[in-house]
């Protein structure tokens, strides 16, 4: 039976061209079915427009759509907009994920009124894939949790933990606390608290890290408060768009530095796909009781089939019945 992906039609900032020909390009690319939440007239003639055979692509109207600006109030004055509408064909059992590039606040928001939480789970996290030396590795939250108390950060560690060994294939998975440094006492009151119950409580706890352990490949889950990590998650996409910017000017600069570039072209491609957030295309929101994918605003038809693709891997690594073990296995945390 193919697997169903639901994708919010009326999330990213160009809606809805670039989740049409995602929704195209991964029905057959992925062998997969993909639904389409949003305004069925606009959808259905920009899918014509395409003029590909849509087997593998359903339109589900939804009326309504959130804003990036939109907050509680305004979202639940629109009833009918295609996060509610598109979640609640997964909890019907219509598809098996979800994905938007939408408002971070209000995925989180309607994924915990529509899905719940996992029994046990305080709060649910969203986890970034980021490019270290070696490798990958995860850092979570990124921006579910702008306020944090220690235990949070016990569960996102836990949570980082499985994500870890499920999407990325590292077996026994080494957990870092982002601090300002390495010694046990340094970092805020946050950081101060939740050292020893990591210590404790979590398997693989290697202690603070800094960013270049970070970076360094020294550990594979990296946890912090949602401030702190969605602060440095898009200085890190700022940092590595100025640095291919920089490198591709410089290279382009002279005749020599033109034959240097076309020489070391291979090394270079392989480095712009590494850094690429393309490549990745979303941070799922760990915790609720389905899966749930949120992509980036500027999101264009390749972030968004690397986000459906991302998704179905979690379906096929059973990432969430691997959560609810792990919540289950490590006790209800008060």
């Amino acid at each position: 039976m193919k697997k169903t992906i639901v994708l919010d039609a009326m999330g990213s900032d160009d809606r809805p061209f670039p989740e049409v020909e995602a929704a195209v390009t991964a029905s057959k690319d992925l062998g997969i079915n993909v639904i389409l939440v949003g305004d069925e007239v606009q959808l259905t003639s920009e899918l014509k427009k395409l003029n590909q055979d849509l087997e593998g692509v359903r339109v589900v109207h939804a009326p309504e759509w959130l804003e990036m600006s939109d907050h509680i109030q305004e979202a639940r004055a629109k009833k009918q907009n295609t996060m509610a509408v598109g979640m609640q064909l997964v909890k019907d059992g219509e598809a098996q994920a979800f994905v938007t590039a939408g408002n971070t606040g209000m995925a989180m928001y309607f994924g915990s009124k529509i899905f719940g939480l996992i029994p046990g789970l305080i709060r649910p996290s969203l986890c970034a894939t980021l490019p270290v030396k070696g490798g990958r590795s995860v850092l979570l939250d990124v921006g579910a949790n702008a306020e944090c108390r220690p235990e949070f950060l016990v569960q996102f560690a836990q949570m980082g933990a499985v994500f870890a060994r499920l999407m990325l294939g590292v077996t026994e998975p080494r957990i870092g606390l982002i601090a300002n440094g390495e010694e046990e006492g340094k970092g805020n009151e946050l950081v101060k608290a939740t050292h020893p119950l990591l210590k404790e409580q979590v398997p693989g706890f290697v202690g603070n890290i800094e960013g270049k352990e970070l970076f360094g490949g020294s550990v594979d889950v990296a946890v912090t408060d949602g401030f702190t990590g969605n602060v440095m998650l898009k200085s890190i996409e700022a940092v590595a768009k100025l640095i291919m910017s920089t490198l591709k000017d410089e290279l382009m600069n002279s005749t020599r530095t033109k034959v240097g570039a076309l020489l070391a072209k291979p090394a270079f491609s392989k480095v712009q796909q590494m850094m690429d957030p393309a490549e990745i295309g979303s941070a799922p929101l760990l915790g609720l009781n389905e899966l749930v994918f949120v992509g980036h605003g500027r999101s264009d038809a390749k972030t968004m089939v690397s986000a459906i693709a991302q998704a179905v891997q979690a379906i096929d690594a059973d990432l969430l019945p691997g959560l609810k073990k792990s919540i289950s296995e490590n006790g209800e945390l008060k």
